[in-house]
């Protein structure tokens, strides 16, 4: 039997979609240039169509035909060679595909092995939110802005060729520097690109990471039933209504908090979220109202609370609040945990507005992590400005 190699690429659904596909199939083009056979494709979690789900594409990469065939019988591989994350908020962890939790974002790496993530922060932001393991791995970083564009539509802002040198100098053993430049000579055509491809490989570098360090936060996970432990016959479990909840100043308990889904919880979706200044909102209801997942908690003092388990950072609340800058959508990069942000504000008000001050101030503006067609043209306005970051590193 021969070497197998395996790529996994992390990306948010929908709006990397595109993007995800183009680098596994590169993988496996530029593999080919050395005589590799490999196959690319793609593995979702539990709704792909969503808004920023999670997902992944693999590329499966051998030196015979029996090796790839193998690498094929299984449903996706569970141990890579190396793991890139598209958008660096997804280094807070991952969904599943079955209902098991939340996985880190290096759950399937080989000990030793890479992970790349794409980011313009350094890595001691990243391992903030990068969990812990019991194997130490190399930490690297594609210095660059997230590239979203969409289902159909490709931001050709070099990032895919820009992993491709990456990889180059990662794990040398699936294909060197000239095969990559090679593929893009031949199939994209583009001299730019092969500055990009061989820039980026100039550049990469690694940290290593010592099992233990990391994110120390409990994932959240489940133990799935086995078949001689489930219900008899076909039932589904009532969801309670909710009720009222304490102050956590004053102890006075009212206002409203849904019964949520202790199983379904929507933050690994999210490259934003709403950040409230409290001081300056008029109950007016508009955000709970509006929002499609429920997701805020009306507190004893009437307003509306955010609850970060179950937003997926739609933004719709920040769209509808009539007040200005009352709802704030944030880079997610900005937070480490999910903490009700009213109960901040009702246990030090001063310290809160400074700090929710101060969180806006230094995050990126929403442009910076808009996802969606929010005006046309938008993506071909921020092509230059990715490319600059790129060419600087």
């Amino acid at each position: 039997m021969g070497q197998l190699f395996a790529v996994e690429v992390v990306y948010r659904g929908v709006f990397q979609k595109t993007l995800a596909k183009n680098i596994t199939r590169d993988i496996v083009l530029a593999a080919h240039n050395e005589g590799k056979l490999g196959i690319s494709f793609g593995r979702y979690g539990d709704a792909p169509e969503r808004n920023g789900i999670p997902a992944k594409s693999f590329a499966i990469v051998a030196n015979d035909e029996q090796t790839l065939e193998e690498g094929m019988a299984q449903y996706e591989p569970k141990h890579v060679d190396l793991t890139v994350v598209l958008d660096d908020t997804l280094s807070k962890g991952a969904e599943s595909w079955a209902w098991y939790g939340l996985q880190p974002v290096h759950h399937a790496l080989k000990p030793g092995a890479t992970l790349i993530v794409i980011s313009q922060e350094d890595a001691p932001a990243l391992l903030k939110n990068i969990h812990r393991r019991d194997k130490a791995y190399k930490l690297a970083i594609l210095k660059g802005i997230t590239s979203f564009s969409g289902m159909w539509v490709f931001k050709d802002d070099h990032t895919d060729v820009r992993v491709l040198g990456a990889i180059a100098s990662a794990l040398p053993q699936l294909f060197s520097l000239n095969s990559v430049l090679q593929f893009i000579n031949e199939k994209l055509k583009s001299e730019l690109k092969v500055i990009s491809a061989r820039n980026a490989f100039d550049r990469f570098s690694t940290v290593d990471v010592p099992a233990g360090q990391g994110n120390p936060e409990e994932l959240f996970k489940f133990e799935l039933p086995g078949w001689d432990h489930m219900r008899d016959g076909v039932s589904i479990k009532g969801q309670p209504q909710g009720g009222p909840y304490a102050d956590p100043v004053t102890g006075e308990v009212g206002g409203f908090r849904p019964a949520r889904n202790e199983l379904f919880k929507k933050y690994s979706t999210r490259s934003m979220r709403p950040v409230v200044n409290f001081s300056t909102c008029t109950k007016c209801t508009l955000c709970g109202l509006n929002c499609p997942d429920a997701s805020f908690d009306i507190t004893p003092d009437g307003h509306y609370d955010a609850n970060l388990e179950s937003c997926c950072g739609c933004g719709i609340c920040e769209e509808v609040c009539p007040v200005k800058e009352c709802v704030t959508m944030v880079n997610e990069s900005e937070f480490h945990d999910n903490k009700s942000q009213w109960e901040a504000f009702r246990k030090d008000k001063d310290a809160y507005l400074n700090w929710l001050e101060t969180t806006i101030a230094k995050a990126s503006p929403i442009e910076k992590r808009s996802h969606g067609f929010r005006y046309r043209g938008q993506y071909q306005e921020q092509v230059p400005e990715a490319l600059e970051v790129a060419r600087k590193g």
